[in-house]
C-alpha cells in the first residue's frame, strides 16, 4: 500500500499540472479580441498574471458608447515567462493605454459585480502593445493557444523589444 501512495500522488500532479495548462478547456481560439484600454490594475502572481483594463463599450463604427465600460481580466503568462519578455511589474503602471490580443473566454459571459456594477470580461492574452508600438508576448508557452510566432520561443522577436521604451 505505501508503494501505491506516491505513484497515486505523481499520477494526481501530473493530471492537474496538465489541466492547469489546458488552453482550450478555458478559452476559444476561434473567438479572438482586440482590446483597447487603459491599465486598472495588475495582478503579479503565480500561477498567472493578470491585467485589468477599462474598455469603453464601442459601436460597429468603433466609436465609444456614451458612458459605458466593460472591465477585461486578462491572463498572462506567468510572472517568470513575462520577465524573460521583457514586462516587468511596474512595465504596465495604471492608467497606460494600451492594446492586447488574445482569446476570450468560452463562456463569452461579462459578470456584473454586485457592489461596483462593473461588468468583467475574461480573456487569454496573446501580447501588449504599448502607446510606443513597442509589443511584447505575454501569453504562457505551452498552452494550446494559437502559434503565431508573438511567443519568444516560438522565434518571435518579442524578447528584443523592451516595455515602455520610448
Amino acid at each position: 500500500m505505501a508503494a501505491v501512495l506516491p505513484l497515486v500522488g505523481a499520477v494526481g500532479v501530473g493530471s492537474a499540472a496538465y489541466a492547469h495548462h489546458a488552453f482550450a478547456a478555458e478559452f476559444d481560439a476561434n473567438a479572438p479580441v482586440l482590446l483597447k484600454g487603459k491599465v486598472v490594475t495588475v495582478e503579479w502572481v503565480n500561477p498567472h498574471t493578470w491585467i485589468h483594463i477599462n474598455v469603453p463599450n464601442t459601436d460597429a463604427k468603433g466609436k465609444a458608447a456614451q458612458g459605458t465600460t466593460f472591465n477585461w481580466a486578462v491572463e498572462g503568462g506567468t510572472p517568470n515567462t513575462l520577465l524573460r519578455t521583457g514586462i516587468n511589474k511596474s512595465s504596465l503602471p495604471v492608467g497606460t493605454e494600451i492594446v492586447v490580443r488574445g482569446y476570450q473566454s468560452k463562456d463569452a459571459l461579462c459578470e456584473t459585480h454586485p457592489k461596483t456594477k462593473v461588468k468583467t470580461c475574461k480573456a487569454n492574452g496573446r501580447d501588449v502593445t504599448f502607446p510606443n508600438g513597442c509589443k511584447l508576448f505575454v501569453g504562457s508557452s505551452g498552452t494550446g493557444a494559437p502559434r503565431d510566432g508573438s511567443d519568444a520561443s516560438e522565434g518571435g522577436q518579442a524578447s528584443k523589444c523592451a516595455a515602455g521604451a520610448a
